[in-house]
């Protein structure tokens, strides 16, 4: 392998050097370009990574320079933590994790509105279930859907309850993201899953569990009234207006927070 050497990641072609790839011995990277783990090559020779190809710039600037220069306004942070913890580059995952402390304590210090709504919806599924190699049984039973649709006129809030909250799928856990190109947007949508229907059946509709910043699954609206109260209030934030019933706050579907610079 010699320099210098082209990378085609997630269809963005970079070129770099071997040093640079190497420059953290320990990383996913340094164990692939030292010949430690096995490299794809798409069709004009370039070096294959199947990850994001945008955001590989500011990993490849990272190795570079060993400073993370983002430009104003990212709204990207956590697409960029989950890269970088892909390719185990510690120091970057130490400065992301500075950056994102900065970005609350500013975030805290700016006046903002706050709104979620929350939706569910009750669906009966139908499946069969195999109990032996030729006895299947029909078998129904009702999810769950349930949705929150979240808006914040400071997108430092919104990249914080993207970090703050949790999706479980068959894969593993992801962190949920801004809508795309409406960092002041957040969107989510998650099913739990009734005792009678099987792991399986859960996994190939493509569910997935949202849990809360302390770990708990959130199994209704109610769930994440609460959550979203204590993130909220945790900023700063006080209650504006409660829909419908302004007594119930927990089992509401509609609640407006705001929160008034001190400066």
């Amino acid at each position: 392998m010699s320099d210098p050497i082209s990378l085609n990641v997630g269809g963005q072609v970079y070129t770099t050097t071997l040093g640079t790839l190497t420059k953290f011995q320990d990383s996913m990277l340094g164990a692939m370009f030292k010949g430690e783990l096995p490299l794809l090559k798409d069709d004009k020779g370039n070096y294959f990574i199947d990850r994001d190809g945008k955001i590989f710039r500011h990993i490849l600037n990272y190795l570079r320079s060993s400073c993370l220069d983002l430009p104003i306004g990212f709204t990207e942070m956590p697409l960029l933590k989950r890269e970088a913890d892909f390719y185990q580059i510690r120091p970057l995952l130490d400065e992301i994790g500075q950056q994102e402390g900065h970005d609350v304590v500013g975030a805290c210090s700016r006046s903002a509105v706050l709104s979620v709504d929350v939706n569910c919806q009750d669906r009966v599924l139908h499946f069969n279930w195999k109990r032996a190699p030729e006895n299947y049984e029909l078998y129904t039973c009702s999810v769950r859907l349930l949705t929150a649709n979240v808006f914040c006129t400071s997108c430092a809030v919104v990249e914080l309850l993207c970090r703050a909250f949790t999706y479980w799928t068959s894969g593993g856990a992801v962190s949920p993201l801004p809508l795309e190109g409406e960092p002041c947007y957040l969107r989510l949508e998650w099913t739990p899953r009734p005792p009678e229907l099987t792991l399986e059946q859960y996994n190939k509709h493509r569910y997935r569990q949202l849990k809360a910043p302390c770990g708990r699954e959130i199994r209704d609206s109610r769930g994440l009234v609460e959550e979203m109260l204590k993130v909220a209030l945790a900023q700063g934030f006080r209650v504006d207006s409660i829909f419908p019933d302004h007594s119930d706050i927990l089992n509401c579907s509609s609640l407006r927070f705001v929160r008034y610079c001190t400066n």
